[in-house]
């Protein structure tokens, strides 16, 4: 058994990291209701703007529409984003778990990666195949930001640097749960042909080529933005469950530790009560 000075020394210890634990839980918590109103916000929006646009390249010819030309994918590039922070418990392993996955599934093609986050970039790094990162995006998220990067990606696909750009993200279900996903962001994805529609007419407002040059790029700027919008969220949920949780598991291990030096100071004075007793008896005789 520990001695009292341990016992107390680690109760004490185990409180001031009940009061970090627990601040950055309300932390989180703060900026998980900014940015889930966020996302639910502008998921709606997204989703319907990406079926429109595979709707429309899908009427659309490769030479017309460059976003949608399916080449022999030769040179992947997978988009993987994490969080520059820890304490999020399985929020930025599982996207690097996923990224290797992916990795050792596109075996025999060539594949980049440009990660998004500290921790993603620490850990990939190993792998030699990272040709860009980025880090302070995450310090003040915004759609300027990411229009950089949406813009680089297009740039690439179009000069066939890349055949193939895939995002990996954490997708927000709710503050216990994000999803990762796996995202083909270009070529566009076209909705696979049911029969209904595959040879219908489009009337283009107001032109075809304004559609190519203007709406489609936004489109897929947007769902880029999306994907870390979602992220962000899933940040900040994963942060503050693992906190709570944190949070829980020590006051649950004080509670134990109080308990033991409770016994072991009961102890102590029974002992020095014995000792007293036995002292004065042996003065006595």
């Amino acid at each position: 058994m520990a001695n009292l000075k341990d016992l107390r020394t680690r109760i004490v210890s185990i409180g001031n990291t009940m009061k970090i634990t627990s601040a950055m839980k309300m932390v989180s918590a703060a900026k998980l209701k900014k940015a889930q109103d966020a996302i639910q916000s502008m998921r709606p929006y997204s989703e319907k703007l990406t079926e429109i646009l595979q709707n429309v390249s899908s009427s659309l010819s490769p030479d017309e529409n460059p976003f949608a030309a399916e080449r022999e994918v030769k040179k992947v590039l997978l988009v993987v984003l994490t969080s520059n922070r820890g304490l999020c418990g399985p929020f930025n392993s599982s996207v690097i778990k996923a990224a290797q996955a992916r990795i050792a599934k596109l075996k025999g093609t060539e594949v980049e990666l440009m990660t998004v986050g500290k921790k993603a970039n620490d850990i990939l790094k190993r792998t030699g195949r990272v040709v860009d990162t980025e880090t302070e995006i995450w310090n003040n998220l915004k759609f300027e930001m990411t229009d950089e990067i949406a813009e680089k990606l297009m740039l690439g696909f179009t000069n066939k640097k890349w055949d193939r750009i895939e995002i990996i993200y954490n997708q927000f279900r709710n503050a216990a749960v994000q999803e990762v996903q796996v995202e083909q962001f270009l070529p566009i994805v076209l909705p696979e042909a049911d029969g209904s529609n595959s040879s219908g007419d489009y009337l283009y407002e107001p032109s075809k080529e304004h559609i190519i040059k203007e709406m489609i790029p936004i489109s897929l700027r947007t769902q880029l933005f999306k994907a870390f919008i979602d992220s962000n969220a899933s940040e900040h949920g994963a942060r503050m469950t693992a906190m709570h949780k944190a949070t829980d598991n020590a006051n649950e291990l004080r509670g134990a530790l109080s308990l033991e030096y409770n016994k072991a100071r009961q102890a102590a004075i029974t002992n020095e009560i014995l000792e007293i007793v036995s002292g004065a008896n042996a003065l006595e005789g």
